[in-house]
């Protein structure tokens, strides 16, 4: 078990070391620093608190800048702390990570828990296998990033509620802890709330004046993630919501959480831009997170998760419960997003069916099981240190994914420190789509989308993510190009 989870450390702080800042993370970065300083609600109110205060607790070693005069909206904030204010972009950054990456460890450690309750140590090796070699659950547990966190706190929750079957009044009060986490670090885990009343449920009709106090002390943990930062709670103003939405303004949960729930309203209701198997879309497609599923997991991964399902339906029902329904309703869930942006949306299925997965062991064909995991650790090892671009063999690995997906999947502006390094002060033409600052890593660029064609000589830099959304004009300029070459399997070279 150490040295699976020792493999893993190594290969999330690499990957934390080396990438530059994701389209997302300034601006939590930039909020943790705001919280550690001003102890000020206003900046990114659409996500509670609680996973950017983590990511402060590392910022906590950094004698983070902020403009006191700083005025500008949540982007703008995040490049202001990242590359304005005298900081070092690179140190805080990973300072941000670094919590992230210790909290998933933590979550490996729960998944071999789990899976050793219901199958045994050898299941438990065989989940926590899974879970330390899972190419996404290492690119996302290395960003300062909120996908991670709450799915590990939604899994450490269900595993709770497992204990409490035999032991209530120890496990139900701690499985209260772990979902008030979960709300408190994304609105997501609100879709979890039925679900997890109806585990809670199963510990039996002794637990019910537990059950309660287990709900208290959730919606406790939401209060005090806000009211450590600003007792006032004073947060931005938000756009006001109408009809079955305004029901969220009863919910017993500080004001500014449920300002933001009006954000997150908002932005469902905008027409975000998807892109599957070549094809850029408006609006967003029901299938979208099973067929990225499909494409990003380790072909040992889907063989073992099927077959663990199969035989938790067919030997452990109960535990199917506690392993199946959060995943399937969570997932239904996400599926009716509008925001066909990545597999990160449905992170906590690799984490639950890790622990699934386990449940092989009970199989005769023991060898089976072991080339499969060995399989998806070969695979794992090969696209080391490209997790995020990384899809599976079937679909041509980390190197083909662009042609397939876009955005979190592939390029969410990772690489541009790897570019700089590439390119050692060459001038060239680039689209980029993140949040870091080309010229802070020497890299001398134009905007190929400024001048006329015909004056875009010499080397054509591009982002995956903008080539799949490329107009008309971005899709003639690299028509008219040779690709000679990539940088991290998320931006491509061209030479015109």
């Amino acid at each position: 078990m150490t040295v699976l989870l020792a493999q893993m450390a190594v290969a999330m702080v690499t990957t934390a070391v080396r990438q530059t800042p994701t389209i997302d993370e300034p601006v939590y970065v930039g909020t943790a620093a705001v919280y550690l300083d001003q102890h000020s609600l206003r900046f990114n109110p659409e996500h509670p608190p609680l996973g950017k205060l983590i990511m402060a607790a590392g910022l906590a070693f950094a004698d983070v800048r902020i403009d006191p005069a700083f005025s500008g909206d949540q982007t703008a904030l995040g490049r202001h702390v990242l590359y304005e204010a005298g900081n070092s972009p690179g140190r805080l950054l990973f300072l941000a990570r670094l919590p992230v990456i210790v909290l998933t460890l933590l979550f490996g450690l729960v998944v071999f828990l789990f899976a050793a309750d219901l199958f045994g140590r050898v299941g438990g090796l065989v989940a926590l296998a899974l879970y330390v070699f899972s190419p996404n659950v290492i690119a996302h547990g290395s960003l300062a990033t909120l996908d991670v966190p709450v799915a590990g706190f939604l899994l450490t929750t269900v595993w709770l509620l497992w204990r409490a079957r035999e032991r209530h009044q120890v496990y139900l009060p701690l499985a209260g802890l772990a979902f008030g986490a979960a709300l408190a670090t994304k609105m997501s885990a609100l879709a979890a709330v039925p679900v997890m009343v109806f585990l809670a449920l199963l510990c039996g009709r002794k637990a019910f004046a537990r059950i309660g106090a287990a709900a208290l002390i959730a919606i406790a943990v939401v209060w005090i993630s806000y009211l450590v930062i600003d007792p006032r709670l004073q947060s931005p103003a938000v756009p006001v919501v109408h009809g079955w939405r305004a029901l969220a303004d009863w919910l017993p949960l500080p004001a500014p959480y449920r300002d933001g729930m009006h954000v997150q309203f908002g932005f469902e209701d905008r027409v975000w831009g998807g892109y599957l198997f070549g094809t850029h879309y408006s609006g967003s497609r029901w299938y979208y997170l099973p067929a990225v599923l499909l494409v990003k997991t380790p072909l040992g991964a889907l063989v073992l998760w099927l077959a663990g399902a199969a035989v938790l339906l067919a030997r452990h029902r109960v535990a199917a419960a506690y392993l199946l329904l959060p995943t399937v309703v969570l997932l239904a869930v996400a599926m009716t997003g509008s925001r066909d942006l990545g597999v990160r949306y449905v992170i906590f299925v690799p984490m639950f069916l890790a622990v699934a997965a386990g449940a092989v062991v009970a199989s005769r064909r023991w060898w089976v099981t072991v080339l499969l995991v060995v399989f998806v650790a070969v695979g794992s090892w090969r696209t080391f240190p490209y997790y995020l671009p990384y899809s599976n063999e079937a679909f041509g690995g980390p190197s083909q994914t662009y042609l397939r997906l876009h955005d979190s999947n592939v390029d969410w502006g990772q690489d541009l420190g790897l570019l700089g390094e590439r390119l050692r002060d060459e001038h060239v033409w680039l689209v980029y789509k993140g949040a870091g600052v080309p010229s802070y890593y020497g890299i001398n660029a134009s905007d190929p989308l400024s001048v006329p064609p015909d004056q875009v000589r010499g080397l054509l830099v591009v982002s995956n993510s903008a080539i799949a959304k490329a107009d008309d004009r971005l899709r003639a300029l690299m028509a008219t190009s040779t690709r000679i070459g990539d940088v991290g399997h998320s931006i491509t070279l061209f030479r015109r």
